[in-house]
């Protein structure tokens, strides 16, 4: 038995013949492809009930929220504010480049983050980053090791350059060109 299937392009029409065991199987690849996309956009809880006064639901994952512990981040817990600060200044010591912003380089989750991003990529620099939304400990602390109030901030040979404004500023006078061209 053969079965047809249309797909439409931009102009024209093509007309796909396929069996009824290939078009099985095409179907169960589409359908795993979609569930794989939506186990990665979306982040799966254990199975948990919720009541209500009428009725209860339950939720069920068929996928995990993560691989096996051993790939999984090692996250260092910051239990005061001191070690907050120890930690900033272990980060500037060790990291020519360091730049503190919300999310990291290739995903950065704020407009101010990413155009430092850009600008640091721009030049040609290679540079270390902290997600200041996995650390609130960091991301208050850093305010207080610098003394401005805003994420990102940037640091370059343990010496605070700026945020999102100043970078930027620096970046189109040439300034940051200048200072980056004696880290390379």
């Amino acid at each position: 038995r053969v079965t047809h299937t249309k797909y439409s392009t931009h102009r024209h029409l093509t007309t796909v013949c396929l069996t009824q065991s290939e078009s099985r199987e095409k179907q169960n690849k589409t359908m795993a492809s979609a569930l794989l996309r939506t186990a990665t956009r979306t982040s799966f809880t254990p199975l948990a009930r919720v009541a209500t006064a009428s009725s209860s639901f339950s939720r069920v994952s068929f996928f995990s929220s993560g691989s096996h512990d051993d790939f999984a981040p090692k996250r260092k817990s910051i239990e005061n504010d001191d070690e907050a600060l120890k930690m900033i200044q272990e980060h500037i010591d060790s990291n020519k480049i360091m730049l503190y912003m919300k999310g990291n380089p290739s995903q950065p989750m704020c407009g101010f983050s990413a155009r430092v991003v850009q600008i640091l990529q721009n030049e040609g620099i290679d540079f270390s980053s902290v997600n200041v939304l996995d650390y609130p400990q960091i991301r208050e602390g850093v305010k207080k090791f610098s003394e401005w109030p805003t994420i990102p901030q940037l640091y370059i040979n343990g010496e605070f350059i700026g945020g999102c404004d100043i970078v930027t500023s620096m970046h189109e006078s040439g300034e940051l060109t200048e200072i980056l061209a004696e880290e390379k």
